[in-house]
């Protein structure tokens, strides 16, 4: 349980509260390269609770800038895109990606006031269909050399979708290996020509059972927590026989991403980032380590559940999610259909909008959501003391940490951890990546 206190402690995210403090200390997801590829490559967007533009200027170069107008303070993400910048509608001042001011065509011919203002810019860095941006203060530190960072553009896809929810507890539910064998559970295992693209509808690396058995048959996991350099390290071990286990490797990127398996060669890496305190956007990149990725069709499949231009989920709080008694009675352990992703939105979604924490009971399956937060105010407090909080990382620290390691697979009892260590495709996959990528 958390007091009142701890939570908004945790939870609360806009300019000068602590929890917000420290989040803007790393790289945050802003939009998808996508939206800006439209006939007018500018749009506004709000992350933790302040509120940008965001546009690509006629060079190619991204920019996110304040949105109010220094001058009188009008909504920049009405200008117009034009002369090397961002102009202003109300008198015309112009504005680049780097917050210099080009022009006040309403002072007189000659005049060098422009070179006295500014707006506030932000560094911007695109990886893998990803816009990235540092909101904090003082220089960025370096993104990590993830397998999703830097794989060839054609092994990954990226998405994203909007939670009607505080951004914490809609992280928590990827560090929750024990929810799956309930939550997106199935009374039967579908068609396995149809599981590309889909997560727990594929067979389990080096096996042919079905995932989807797997989490329906064997549903008293044990799992195992190892704290690292990144964050944390989750193996989730489901017993088949006394002579095979399933393992199941999570891994959370501090402050707020995890990298899961989707099927036996691609992996999910995904954050949670904050709208403001009751809303926060989750973004991924789909990551294949055995070819390169159905990136039309992958789409296809998510539009089936999001709407834009707001990546809205079409089954959400206002229609139920979808909910029908008859699949729940035969089909779905919800009945709110065949996406995971539904199940996840309900069930962070039905807590609240920011989730009473003073009246849970934490079982032992929850450890990792403990720990996590106590990371987390371990973090906060140690960044408002002047600390430099985990992750934030330099050249050399950033580039040393590659993968992480995760599986999805079935191995003998007796060595699950040397057969995790063997099969993992990951880490031998990344080291080719890295070798090829372009430096940072």
């Amino acid at each position: 349980m958390l007091t009142a206190e701890q939570n908004q402690f945790i939870t609360q995210v806009g300019p000068r509260t602590p929890a917000g403090t420290l989040l803007r200390r790393y790289w945050q997801p802003v939009a998808l390269k996508e939206e800006l590829e439209g006939k007018r490559p500018a749009k506004p967007v709000q992350v933790l609770g302040q509120h940008f533009v965001l546009f690509r200027d006629q060079a190619g170069r991204y920019g996110l800038l304040d949105r109010d107008c220094p001058h009188r303070g009008a909504d920049l993400a009405f200008g117009r895109l034009e002369n090397g910048g961002l102009r202003c509608l109300f008198h015309g001042w112009l504005f680049d990606v780097e917050g210099n001011c080009l022009e006040v065509p309403t002072e007189p011919e000659g005049s060098k006031f422009c070179t006295r203002v500014r707006q506030r810019a932000y560094p911007v860095e695109v990886r893998n269909g990803i816009i990235f941006a540092y909101l904090g203060d003082g220089k960025a530190p370096v993104l990590p050399s993830l397998d999703c960072f830097v794989a060839p553009d054609e092994y990954t896809f990226a998405f994203k979708g909007l939670m009607d929810c505080n951004w914490l507890q809609a992280l928590e539910v990827g560090i929750d290996p024990a929810h799956a064998s309930f939550l997106h559970r199935f009374a039967d295992d579908g068609d396995a020509s149809d599981t590309y693209g889909r997560q727990f509808r594929s067979a389990s690396a080096d096996s042919d059972m079905p995932i989807t058995r797997v989490m329906r048959e064997y549903a008293r996991p044990e799992i195992k927590l190892e704290e690292t350099s990144y964050g944390m390290r989750l193996v989730t071990l489901r017993r088949i026989s006394d002579a095979r286990t399933h393992v199941r490797v999570t891994n959370l990127i501090f402050p707020q991403a995890f990298v899961i398996p989707m099927s036996a060669d691609m992996t999910i890496s995904q954050w949670h980032v904050p709208i403001d305190e009751t809303r926060c956007y989750w973004y991924a990149i789909f990551t294949s380590f055995g070819g390169t990725v159905d990136k039309k069709k992958m789409r296809e499949q998510r539009l089936e559940l999001y709407e834009l231009p707001d990546y809205k989920p079409r089954r959400n709080r206002s229609n139920n999610y979808g909910y029908n008694s008859d699949e729940q009675a035969l089909e779905t352990y919800t009945g709110m259909g065949h996406d995971i992703n539904v199940h996840d939105h309900w069930a962070v979604e039905s807590q609240g909008k920011i989730q009473d924490r003073s009246r849970e009971h934490l079982a032992g399956s929850d450890k990792a959501i403990t720990v996590y937060r106590r990371m987390l105010t371990d973090a906060i407090e140690r960044n408002g003391a002047g600390e430099t909080p985990p992750m934030v990382l330099d050249q050399q620290s950033a580039k040393s940490l590659t993968g992480p390691a995760t599986v999805d697979g079935i191995g003998p009892t007796d060595r699950w951890e040397e057969y995790w260590k063997q099969t993992d495709s990951n880490r031998r996959q990344a080291a080719v990546w890295a070798a090829s990528a372009p430096s940072a």
